[in-house]
């Protein structure tokens, strides 16, 4: 298992309909362990994302202009250094460890780089940590029962997740447009304090997670058993986050493509009657984060999204995160960014309509709030 392992990570190789998000190829996690297959036998990742405030902060109501993201850290500690650095050489002064600065045959400043000190590791850490390879487990056993003291950290939320999957399984990954969301909920929290709130497609539960500890309680939605399992079970593993603040999460199935809640009681992940009620009695958020790829599914998100809308008893707020994706086509000969396209000129029909019933007031949201997890907010977010 191990050679496989290490062949396939120095040449990996994607088939033409693998789809693999770049969240972890940019920030790679400090735990970033392939724990067992699944039902489907997939392997299965287990990742921890470090908040850079901890639900301690959050709790004690702590103002966000208090915190200092690492990034903001490491860049003032670089900027300090670097005029230090540049005092130093003017002055034509030692460095650390007492070599000369030289100069090369053009004429040119060969810097002699200093030995990194142990605040640096420590900034550098909040940015990019260590990735530790293990042997594939097969089984859901946890096999990491030592570090079960470190798991139920407050400022560390814990995933299940696969990696280059399939595109009807993307949601068993992690997507940034969960991270701009949670991110925003972090920084609103005062809003969404106490409220019932629906996430739509919710995947992995990253989204419903961080939500779970503000609002009173999440309808962490999805369709597909292997995934809602998956969901479950990132529930589980960071229930210590939501207690605080007593709130709950309820894994549930809900089909865009059907226009009815699943209420088999044979089925695993269906409604009861009384959720239901619960649901459209209080629900006063609903929210989905990178949902938006193919057209079909995006127009039966917004039938959906009407449809629940329509039977709410109170005015609701919808908050929908997502990437814009670039792609050369071959039909225009040009880049293009289509599932985008198409959300904007759907999103449009639906403020627009005008059936006498609801009505729909787009805003956008301005992405100068704070980060609070570490990922790329890349400018198509």
């Amino acid at each position: 298992v191990v050679d496989f392992m290490e062949k396939e990570m120095d040449n990996p190789t994607f088939r033409s309909d693998t789809v693999l998000s770049d969240v972890h190829l940019h920030c790679p996690s400090k735990r970033h362990l392939m724990v067992r297959l699944n039902a489907v036998g997939q392997p299965v990742f287990l990742s921890y994302f470090k908040l850079l405030w901890s639900t301690e902060d959050l709790a004690s109501g702590k103002h966000v202009g208090e915190i200092t993201t690492g990034r903001e850290h490491q860049c003032r500690s670089g900027d300090e250094l670097c005029d230090k650095d540049r005092s130093n050489i003017k002055k034509g002064e030692l460095n650390s460890e007492g070599v000369e600065a030289l100069l090369d045959d053009d004429g040119d400043l060969e810097v002699v780089r200093r030995p990194r000190s142990a605040s640096d590791l420590q900034a550098e850490d909040l940015l990019r940590d260590i990735v530790c390879p293990v042997i594939l487990m097969k089984g859901k056993e946890d096999a990491f029962e030592d570090e079960e003291q470190e798991c139920t950290r407050s400022d560390v939320v814990k995933i299940e997740h696969t990696m280059a999957t399939p595109l009807e399984d993307v949601g068993k990954q992690v997507w940034r447009a969960a991270f701009l969301l949670a991110d925003y909920i972090l920084f609103q929290r005062d809003t969404f304090r106490c409220c019932s709130v629906l996430e739509l497609g919710g995947g992995t539960g990253i989204t419903s997670i961080i939500m779970g500890t503000v609002a009173r309680r999440v309808y962490c939605t999805d369709v597909g058993e292997d995934l809602l399992a998956m969901c479950e079970q990132n529930v589980a593993l960071n229930k210590h986050l939501m207690e605080p603040g007593g709130g709950e999460i309820k894994v549930k199935e809900l089909d865009w493509l059907k226009d009815e809640f699943c209420t088999d009681p044979e089925a695993p992940y269906s409604w009861s009657e009384e959720e239901i009620a619960d649901l459209l009695d209080h629900c006063s958020v609903i929210m989905a984060a990178d949902v938006f790829y193919d057209d079909d599914l995006t127009d039966a998100l917004f039938r959906t999204l009407y449809r629940i809308t329509h039977n709410l008893r109170n005015s609701c707020t919808v908050y929908l995160a997502l990437e814009k994706r670039l792609n050369f086509t071959l039909r225009h000969m040009d880049v293009t960014c289509e599932a985008y396209s198409h959300f904007r000129n759907t999103l449009n029909d639906l403020e627009n309509l005008q059936d006498g019933k609801m009505k729909y007031t787009v805003e956008p949201i301005k992405l100068d709030f704070c980060q609070f997890l570490v990922y790329e907010r890349i400018e198509q977010l």
